[in-house]
Parts: structure tokens; sequence; C-alpha cells
């Protein structure tokens, strides 16, 4: 493995862990409260954040005191509550402990890994040379497949399914936190 793509893999893993963080934070403040959300609730969450992010991208200001960096972890965190919602369905109340959510957390956060290095190996490092806005409309067109799917009750006739469209959002959100983070860049 090239050392580019090893230095992807570490600051992947670490993006990941400050996201997991941030969850586990929020786990002890609300417990496992997002299990009642139905996954459309989920990915209309994720349009709310990456709708603002464009917004900052295009105004150059913030009149809310969170900037670009912790909207981008917030699609990392909802897009694997996306995940596990689509696997586990939604609840009525939360019936989950937070021991329980961080290690469906991890399985889905490593899932997303797995995937980012095989694609990043056949397409060699592409997002490097991508802005950081494109992530974010990525990101949007992804919401809008997704939403699309969901009207058609999940079915697609040759597209990649619900669960692949939230996998692309989560790492095209971390690519944009590890460029955010190389240009030390955290607010608008």
């Amino acid at each position: 493995m090239s050392s580019n793509l090893e230095h992807t893999n570490t600051q992947f893993r670490q993006a990941l862990k400050a996201c997991r963080d941030l969850f586990a934070k929020k786990l002890k403040d609300y417990g496992a409260a997002w299990r009642i959300m139905r996954p459309s609730s989920v990915t209309d969450q994720i349009f709310i954040k990456a709708n603002r992010i464009r917004s900052l991208e295009v105004k150059g200001e913030a009149l809310v005191d969170e900037g670009i960096y912790p909207e981008f972890q917030g699609i990392v965190n909802y897009g694997i509550v996306a995940l596990i919602q689509l696997e586990r369905g939604f609840a009525e109340q939360t019936d989950m402990t937070p021991d329980q959510a961080l290690a469906e957390y991890d399985r889905q956060a490593q899932r997303a890994l797995e995937l980012m290095i095989r694609k990043n190996h056949d397409y060699d490092e592409a997002w490097r040379s991508m802005r950081v806005s494109s992530y974010t409309d990525l990101i949007l067109m992804k919401i809008y497949r997704t939403k699309e799917i969901e009207s058609n009750d999940g079915r697609t006739i040759v597209s990649e399914g619900i669960d692949a469209n939230y996998m692309d959002m989560i790492n095209y959100a971390v690519f944009g936190l590890i460029k955010l983070s190389e240009q030390n860049v955290q607010e608008v």
C-alpha cells in the first residue's frame, strides 16, 4: 500500500474517532433518543446539516456560533445513525443502552472505513484534488437520491440502495473534515 493511502487511512480513522467521541458525549446527554427516528427523518436531518454547510459556503459567514466542521461531524454521525436505523428499524422508545449504541456505531463506522479504503484504492486519492464545496454538493445529491428511493419504498431498478448512499455521505463528510483540518479551517 502506498504511503499516501496509508496516510489517508490514518486521517480517516482520526476523523472518525473525533466523530465517535462527540457521539459518545451526546449519548451521555441524551441517551439513544435517536432510536425513535424513522430513516426518512434521519435523511432530513442530514439534509439540514448539508444545506447549512452549503449556505455557509455561499454566504461566507455564520450567524449561529457553529461552523462547517461541526456540521460535517453531524453528517457523519447521522449517517451512521441512519445505517443503524435502516438495519434495525426504528423503535417506539429508546431501546438501546449507550454501550449498545456505541457498539453499533463502531460496526457501521468500520463498514464506512472499509468502503473508503476500497474506493480510495480504485480512485487513487482523487478526493484530495476536490474542493470541500464539491463534497457538500455530492452529499446533497446523495440526499436527494435517497429521498427519491425512500419515496419509491426503497426500490431501485439499477441503482445502489439507500445504505450505499448513506455510506457515501459519511465518506464525503469525513473527506471534508480531513480537508478542513489540513487547511486548519474549523469555522466560516
